[in-house]
């Protein structure tokens, strides 16, 4: 049993930009956030993100998944046992393949297999409950958003911007007393972050990013690849509504005859134009855009994205936050909602019928 008040919990996230593991420790009671621990990051070598690569799209049982899910077992364990006196761990696993209109959600990782390895108790499988119940099943981190708002003591309604594999937002007024409360969350996947982009840089010039936007500031946007992709069918549907990695494959094809420079521009561009149309849909409008994830450490991104929104749009670090373990963080808070029954996804955050707890807990004495 999960001790009462504030605990200690540790959160782990593993994204589909595929560059590694973050793990970060918060101090929270499942509602309100009370401090913030230590944190981590373990990388993936070329080696290991190719094994994952591979296994991207697949679903239980297909070739590749099983080789996936030990290794990101392994290095979860790797950088979780790092940590010590804490309550409990979050865990997310790796996204290979999401459909949760026809398929489901598929996170590979066993937290069973890291419970017996950490001896503590790890809560996981965020996302079956949310899409068995006819949610989207992403984004989850929106409550976690929400405990943010009211911790930097934000009083108007702002917005949060994750710049990850694919993006996601969350508009958020932090009057609400709840972030199941009506009009409190609005939260869906914008589109393609930095998935395509590092793909492409990958393939070209054997790198994970384009570091610093360097290639894409040398580049010419080709706006007819643009103009064709800001009327993808994905922007004029209402939200919640989320994405896979994967859904956006065609502006991959579309660049693919451009050269490194402009191709890695338009890409970059196109981030700008989804989080514009996302901004479309915000109940009210707000003054600031908070981003997190590796995208905020791209200049040329971010000023794209200003250039289009029409409010300041800023790091998480300008209000104090850790935008490399914002993601990570969001898993230690939910494991806490998990473990104390609290729900986890909204009606306004995926669809879902009404809010619900996910999360499976396993418990190392029963998984050893």
């Amino acid at each position: 049993m999960l001790k009462a008040g504030t605990v200690r919990a540790l959160g782990a996230m593993s994204g589909t930009s595929l560059d590694g593991v973050d793990a970060a420790v918060i101090e929270t009671d499942g509602v309100a956030i009370a401090g913030f621990g230590d944190s981590g990051f373990r990388g993936y070598s070329d080696a290991e993100r190719a094994v994952l690569r591979r296994a991207l799209g697949c679903w239980p049982g297909e070739p590749g998944v099983s080789e996936a899910a030990a290794l990101v077992e392994a290095a979860h364990a790797e950088i979780m046992a790092g940590f010590s006196d804490v309550a409990l761990a979050g865990f997310h696993g790796q996204t290979l393949a999401h459909d949760p209109q026809v398929k489901g959600t598929h996170q590979v990782g066993d937290g069973a297999v890291l419970a017996a390895r950490l001896g503590l108790p790890v809560v996981w499988d965020f996302r079956s409950a949310d899409v068995a119940l006819g949610g989207q099943g992403a984004p989850l981190a929106p409550a976690y958003h929400f405990a943010l708002a009211k911790w930097i003591g934000a009083e108007a309604p702002l917005a949060f911007l994750n710049l990850g594999g694919v993006g996601n937002l969350t508009w958020v007024d932090p009057s609400k007393p709840a972030p199941e409360a009506e009009g409190a969350l609005l939260a869906f996947d914008t589109g393609p972050a930095n998935a395509p982009l590092n793909d492409l840089v990958q393939a070209r010039r054997g790198t994970s990013f384009d570091e610093g936007g360097a290639l894409a500031a040398t580049g010419a946007v080709a706006a007819g690849i643009l103009d064709r992709f800001a009327e993808h069918r994905y922007f004029h549907r209402m939200p919640p509504k989320s994405l896979d990695r994967n859904d956006f494959a065609e502006l991959a094809e579309a660049v693919a005859e451009l050269n490194d420079a402009d191709a890695a521009a338009t890409l970059t561009a196109a981030v700008a134009v989804s989080v514009m149309r996302g901004a479309e849909f915000f109940p009210m409008p707000v003054e600031r855009l908070l981003v997190t994830g590796g995208g905020r450490k791209n200049p040329v991104m971010m000023a794209m994205i200003a250039e289009g929104v029409g409010c300041g749009v800023e790091p998480v670090e300008a209000v104090g936050l850790d935008g490399d373990m914002l993601e990570a963080q969001a898993f230690a808070y939910l494991a806490v909602r998990v473990a104390r029954g609290l729900p986890t996804s909204f009606p306004s955050t995926t669809g879902v019928a009404a809010a619900v707890g996910g999360g499976e807990v396993s418990y190392p004495e029963r998984a050893a």
